[in-house]
Formats: structure tokens, sequence, C-alpha cells
């Protein structure tokens, strides 16, 4: 492989995992895993988040295909959002990540223990 392409590849790798390892994208990702949810709905779902940070996290989503917005033609508008099918897999990766978390958590918190004790 090219060295040039293999610089290119790395930085939109990196780019990615930028992104899915924010604040905020698991945490709207996860919130879209039973389908289609309101704006509004997804805000006083997560803890913590302004308007402004959710707007711009489901935009980025939107923008990479993780997730669709549909406008609905009603007054007053109403935007909903779901997880494409590539969100779909994305939710599924993160949940594996997740668990491997879950499963270790206790394991790591002792090597830590150990790890500082260390002079």
């Amino acid at each position: 492989m090219d060295l040039s392409v293999r610089d290119d590849l790395t930085c939109q790798v990196r780019d990615v995992l930028d992104r899915v390892g924010d604040k905020w994208t698991l945490n709207v990702v996860y919130q879209l895993r039973d389908g289609s949810r309101r704006f509004t709905d997804l805000k006083r779902s997560i803890e913590g988040i302004s308007q402004r940070m959710l707007t711009v996290t489901l935009r980025n989503l939107e923008r990479d295909g993780l997730v669709e917005r549909t406008v609905h033609a009603v007054v007053p508008p109403r935007v909903d959002y779901e997880l494409t099918e590539m969100g779909q897999t994305l939710l599924k990766t993160a949940w594996e990540l997740i668990d491997w978390a879950e499963r270790h958590a206790e394991d790591i918190a002792h090597a830590r223990v150990r790890y500082d004790a260390i002079p």
C-alpha cells in the first residue's frame, strides 16, 4: 500500500474514532436503539446535554451516515431521528465494547490498585 494512501486512511480512521469517542455520540446512538425519536425526547433522555450540543451531535451523525433525519410537514414542525443500517452496526459494536468493559471492570480496578501501590 502506498504510504500516502495509508496516511490518508489512518487520518480517516482517527477522525471516525474521534467522533465515536466524543462525550455524546454513543449516548445519542444508544438513545436511538429502539427506533425513531423526536429531538425534544432525545434532549430529555440525555442528562447534561445542551440543545446546541445535541444539534451538533445529530448533524455530525447524519453527515456520517449513522442517523437519518425526517422532517414531517406539520405545524408545529416535527423532526424525528433514527439510526441507519450503518448506525445499527455502530450500536452493536459499541455494545460489545461496553460488555467487555463491564466484564473486566473489577479486573481493571484491581490492576490499578496494584499499579498505584508500586513505589
